[in-house]
Parts: structure tokens; C-alpha cells; sequence
């Protein structure tokens, strides 16, 4: 099957599910009702992020099928079902963490065995190949990015771009190499979220729910170990592609985890919420993520592709604006002055 029929596809496939998914959530009453936090002031809802999922799951069982998928690789990210259930069952009943963070490490180390022996990391002139330790941060930095999507999903439109991008980067980048899976992984979670995102782009009509930011977090989080282990892409590939909601998320946990917050607690502090009261937009915000996506972080991070032994330096370069910025939107603090 060609790329371009098969997006168009599964644009479709998403756009529709949403919008049965979106009307099957108000029958039932799964909602997102407004509170203090909140960035919309009307119940909407929760959980068309399903259609990702559902759109995702049905190719890559379709190309495992055909082939093009093998064995290892599909069991490590149909672990992502475990984390879609996880989470759906969170925007409907609101499950406790002792419940989610047990299914999210056994779905991490599951998909990490599966894989074998994460890669060595060139970190500059040091490699780190131990591999204990790079499989134990591989699972704990699955746990760490699924868990950092949730967190991103605040305003209208901002994780589904943000999800649109990064598969669009590593489509470009792995395009004219050998990369059979992260090709195809990359394309249909392009068209997924394009779908899904003519229903959330502001003003929202719903909302992608757990089921949907974890699902994602945690699949990107496997397609970076599949490039690293076929030499598509590397970690710095990855951190830059998906910077602006690394850097946001990193410095908002940590300081709130200094200042004694309960980090899995909800909260509107992140530098994108700031900037969206600030500004009283979402689509700004979503458009100047997109803008520092295509304009900065792309850019480099296919610079950081064709040359891995300054992938650390590059990374750097690209971040630290961003933490400034975050800095600069108060990330992690409660109040902002305007």
C-alpha cells in the first residue's frame, strides 16, 4: 500500500470515529465538567482520543498481518492497548495512581523485553551502552513521556498538533531510508491525529481524554526506541522533535516537586496554560507551538540526525531557549502576573 492512499485513509477513518466517538460520550454523559483549572467554562467531551487508538491499532495489526511489521515490534507497542484501557477508564471513573502507575510500568517493561537491549546513547565524546541501565531508562522514560503527554493536553489543539509535528518530522526524516515501521507509524499517526485534530482545534467540540495523551506518549516513546534500534533517528532526534512539551513539562514537575505539590494532581500551571490566560487564546498558543516546532526545533532536529556525535551540543541549542521561556511564563507556579 502506498503512503498517500493510506493517510487519506486513516484521516478519514479518524475524523468519523470521532465524531461518533464525541456523540456517544454526550449520551452517556462522559464528560469534562468546568472547575477552577479548567481552560473552558462548558461540560464537553472526553475521550475522542479513542479514535487514535482504534485508527493506529487497525493498521499496525493490518501490516503485522502483511509482513512489514515483526513479531517483537508489534507486541512492544500493542502494549499501548493496556495504556489506552488505563486511561479510559480514568476519563470515566477517575482512577486513582496506585491503579495507573502498576499498569503503565508493567506495559513499559513488557514492551522494553520484547525489544532486547536498548541501543548505546553517544552522549558527545562518552557513550553510555550499559545495558541494564539503558533498559531501565527506557521503561522509566516510557512512563515519563506518556505521563508528560497527559500533562500537555490542556488547551484546544495543542496535543493533538503537537502529535501531527512530530510524526511529520520523523515521517521527513526516515522518508528516504530503510525505516519500513517508523514510516508507516509515523504516517497514520500524522492522519490520525489531522482527523482527530478537525474536532479539537479551538474551540474544542471534544476533548482527547486520558485515552488519548497517554496512547500517544507512550507510542511515540516506542517508536524512538524502534529508530534507535534500526539507526533511523536517535534520542536527540526525539528530545528535539518533541521539545516544546519536554521542557514545559520537566520544569513545571520539578518545581512543583520542590515546592512539595503532589505532581500527579491536577493543575494549570504548566507555561502553556500561563501563556494561554495571558494572551485569552488557545489557538495563539497552539500556533506559536507549531511556529517554534517547524521554525526551531525541526530544523535541528534533523541536523541532530545526520550528525549523532553532536546530537547532545544540538539538543542543548535547542532546548535552552525553551527553558527560558518556560521560566520566563512562570512553569509550575500556581499564579502568574499579567
Amino acid at each position: 500500500m502506498s503512503i498517500l492512499p493510506l493517510m487519506a485513509g486513516v484521516f478519514l477513518a479518524s475524523a468519523i470515529l470521532t465524531g461518533l466517538i464525541r456523540r456517544l460520550a454526550l449520551r452517556t454523559r462522559v464528560l469534562d465538567l468546568p472547575g477552577s483549572r479548567s481552560a473552558h467554562n462548558n461540560p464537553l467531551p472526553v475521550g475522542g482520543g479513542l479514535s487514535i487508538v482504534i485508527s493506529v491499532l487497525a493498521v499496525t495489526s493490518y501490516f503485522f498481518q502483511q509482513g512489514s511489521i515483526p513479531l517483537p515490534e508489534y507486541m512492544a507497542i500493542a502494549a499501548a492497548i493496556f495504556i489506552a484501557v488505563n486511561g479510559l477508564v480514568d476519563d470515566i471513573v477517575e482512577l486513582d495512581i496506585k491503579w495507573r502507575l502498576p499498569m503503565q510500568f508493567a506495559a513499559a517493561i513488557w514492551s522494553v523485553a520484547w525489544l532486547g537491549d536498548v541501543p548505546p546513547i553517544q552522549i558527545g565524546g562518552f557513550e553510555l551502552s550499559a545495558p541494564w541501565l539503558l533498559n531501565t531508562l527506557a521503561v522509566f522514560g516510557l512512563i515519563w513521556l506518556l505521563n508528560l503527554y497527559n500533562f500537555m493536553d490542556g488547551i484546544d489543539g495543542i496535543a493533538a498538533s503537537e502529535l501531527v509535528f512530530v510524526n511529520a518530522g520523523a515521517f521527513l526524516i526516515v522518508m528516504n531510508s530503510s525505516d519500513q515501521v517508523i514510516t508507516l507509524l509515523s504516517a497514520t499517526l500524522v492522519a490520525a491525529g489531522a482527523g482527530f485534530l478537525l474536532w479539537n482545534w479551538s474551540p474544542a467540540r471534544v476533548f482527547m481524554g486520558d485515552v488519548g495523551s497517554s496512547f500517544i506518549g507512550f507510542s511515540l516513546g516506542i517508536m524512538a526506541i524502534f529508530s534507535m534500534l534500526h539507526g533511523s533517528m536517535n534520542l536527540w532526534t526525539w528530545l528535539l522533535l518533541l521539545g516544546v512539551f519536554v521542557v514545559d513539562a520537566t520544569i513545571t514537575l520539578l518545581r512543583r516537586l520542590i515546592t512539595g505539590d503532589r505532581w500527579y494532581q491536577g493543575h494549570s500551571c504548566h507555561a502553556y496554560q500561563h501563556a494561554a490566560r495571558r494572551y485569552k487564546s488557545h489557538s495563539k498558543v497552539t500556533i506559536t507551538v507549531l511556529l517554534v516546532n517547524c521554525l526551531w526545533l525541526g530544523p535541528l532536529a534533523w541536523l541532530a540526525t545526520r550528525q549523532p556525535e553532536y546530537g547532545v551540543y544540538i539538543t542543548l541549542l535547542g532546548l535552552l531557549p525553551l527553558v527560558y521561556l518556560a521560566f520566563k511564563l512562570e512553569a509550575g507556579k500556581e499564579e502568574i502576573q499579567v
